[in-house]
């Protein structure tokens, strides 16, 4: 399965620059990964990159108002997409949210929590669970 994530600027703290590189190689065993780190701006202009930067994907959007699965169903989305589009994209925004623009254009509005989470965080944190859901597709004990 091909993953593209786009984020809106690149993780500055220390612990996730250290995260995003931990769960990216672990997860580029497993799949084809690409990290897209974007140019803040403005609202609009965000939404507009990250609309860009995601066509000819399902789009998930990462935000606090949106579904709240388990890794389980994180899983079972995952695999039923992975037969019908050239890959999954996920949308991380920036400090100040994403642009309605770029909700309306969701396959699935997705929520790590319903709080609100520092977007270099969610990165780290999302990155986590694509790892987790793709050693529970295999077997392998990390998820217990």
């Amino acid at each position: 399965m091909k993953l593209r994530v786009c984020v809106v600027g690149r993780p500055r703290l220390p612990y996730a620059q250290a995260g995003v590189e931990e769960y990216a190689r672990r997860l580029g065993r497993y799949v084809r990964l690409e990290l897209l780190y974007l140019k803040e701006g403005s609202r609009a202009q965000e939404g507009k990159r990250l609309l860009e930067a995601s066509r000819g994907y399902r789009r998930v959007v990462l935000d606090e108002r949106g579904e709240l699965p388990d890794t389980l169903g994180l899983k079972a989305r995952l695999e039923a997409w992975e037969l019908e589009s050239k890959g999954v994209a996920f949308l991380i925004g920036g400090a100040e949210g994403h642009d309605p623009a770029v909700r309306d254009g969701a396959d699935w509005l997705f929520a790590l929590s319903r709080l609100t989470f520092q977007h270099e965080l969610a990165l780290v944190v999302l990155l986590e669970q694509l790892y987790r859901v793709e050693t529970l597709r295999r077997g392998e004990p990390y998820h217990r």
